[in-house]
């Protein structure tokens, strides 16, 4: 994979004219019966394909949770969400996973890589529950891996690789399945600058008129690398530098 050598913000283009992916609509989750607490409150945000978004705010500004609501892992206590036009409350627990699946590629801080599979393994683990033959698996497995430089590296275990190889391979496992979105948490976070930085650089490569990604960070610094920047403070969106000025 050649990666660019220039931010994404070196390179304009219009990232906000493709198709609706993700809209949350008037959302709040609310935590607590006797006392309310509004983890997050009246919050509306909508994700297009082409979009390339830092969600950004600190500690207790509703980050988390608004992280389990775009990845549809939790439903509101109050609003709507649609997935490609879909009212996720609609849907059943497997119906709703399986929209996520086909949906929603996930990036972690920590990884997530099973220790005693190899890094193809790993992979492959995204398309254990689709109608497909393990050959197909492995091919697409081994392609993901490539497209992000680690094909050399496919019979590897997690502990014979380094940190920003153990999250390259959590990338290849996002997209094995070509989700329209690719939604990461902290995903710099636990790297050192050189590998964050080549980490960040594979994100820009990731985005397309049909994809959108979208980084949950309290880092300015990998915010900085997004077209729009959602600012988050005490449960609400204080900013979306996609807002008319």
């Amino acid at each position: 994979m050649t990666l660019p050598e220039t931010s994404v913000l070196d390179e304009p283009r219009d990232p906000f004219g493709g198709e609706a992916l993700l809209e949350l609509e008037s959302v709040s989750r609310i935590y607590g019966e006797e006392v309310e607490v509004y983890a997050l409150r009246d919050v509306s945000l909508k994700i297009s394909a082409g979009d390339f978004i830092s969600i950004i705010g600190p500690s207790g500004s509703g980050k988390s949770t608004m992280l389990g609501l775009l990845g549809i892992l939790d439903l509101p206590s109050k609003g709507t969400i649609r997935v490609s036009g879909i009212d996720v409350s609609t849907l059943n627990d497997i119906d709703r996973s399986r929209l996520r699946g086909d949906s929603i590629g996930f990036v972690f801080q920590q990884f997530h890589l099973v220790p005693h599979l190899t890094a193809a393994q790993n992979v492959e683990t995204a398309l254990l529950f689709r109608s497909i033959s393990p050959k197909e698996r492995q091919v697409r497995s081994h392609e993901a891996l490539d497209q992000l430089g680690l094909y050399k590296r496919r019979d590897h275990r997690p502990v014979q690789l380094s940190g920003g190889e153990q999250q390259r391979v959590a990338i290849a496992r996002a997209i094995v399945t070509n989700p329209k979105m690719i939604l990461a948490d902290e995903p710099t976070g636990a790297l050192d600058s050189a590998n964050a930085a080549h980490v960040l650089e594979i994100f820009v490569g990731l985005q397309s008129p049909e994809r959108a990604v979208v980084l949950v960070t309290h880092d300015m610094g990998v915010a900085n690398q997004a077209f729009r920047k959602v600012s988050m403070k005490d449960g609400q969106i204080i900013k979306d530098s996609s807002d008319p000025v």
